[in-house]
């Protein structure tokens, strides 16, 4: 007996634990404006990113009836709020959001891929951001990527304001929108999308 092909895995199945490792590929908005104004950002975004299902778990998957409501509540009591989303490419890959809520600051609220789930879409990702797949090369999957998620990010924008959008590999301890001063870093290893709409890639 002839054994059974390998099934090519499913980057767009949310129950799918390999989906959800190595990290996350992320646009995330600086909010300001409390809870009110993270609410409208918050809305606004899984339309802006054509986004599938709204999920607390990642045990479901699109057509399962145990979606949450799309509200800032439902984040708070999951963390995690979660669903399916098509790529230009075509490939259809889960996704995630969650916020960070800040006592000196503004909040942030961050729309992720996982790079688990990337990988199936493209070979170029590889072991990104570890090793040879982490250099410059980087850029030729990367500024297609992220110019889309920038176009995600102006589609927000236009429903709800925000002070600025970094775009890349789990931003840390992102530059705040009026340190900038409306110019954006020299050096940038994300792409920068600022609150008048003006899109600067990423160069490293």
């Amino acid at each position: 007996m002839r054994p059974h092909p390998a099934r090519a895995p499913d980057p767009s199945a949310l129950s799918r634990r390999e989906n959800w490792t190595g990290g996350f590929y992320e646009v995330a908005f600086e909010v300001g404006g409390g809870e009110r104004s993270l609410r409208r950002v918050l809305s606004a975004l899984w339309p802006a990113a054509g986004v599938e299902g709204c999920f607390g778990s990642r045990d479901h998957d699109p057509g399962d009836r145990d979606e949450v409501p799309l509200t800032l509540s439902s984040l708070e009591e999951y963390g995690h709020l979660r669903g399916v989303l098509e790529l230009p490419s075509g490939h259809r890959v889960v996704c995630g959001c969650f916020a960070v809520r800040l006592d000196d600051g503004p909040d942030r609220l961050s729309l992720y891929l996982p790079l688990g789930a990337l990988c199936a879409t493209d070979p170029r990702i590889g072991a990104f951001p570890f090793g040879p797949d982490g250099t410059r090369s980087s850029l030729e999957w990367r500024l297609p990527l992220d110019a889309w998620l920038a176009s995600v990010a102006r589609a927000v924008l236009a429903e709800a304001p925000f002070g600025l959008a970094l775009i890349g590999f789990e931003p840390d301890a992102p530059p705040r929108a009026p340190s900038l001063n409306g110019s954006p870093p020299e050096e940038r290893w994300n792409g920068v999308l600022l609150s008048d709409g003006r899109y600067f890639p990423a160069d490293h």
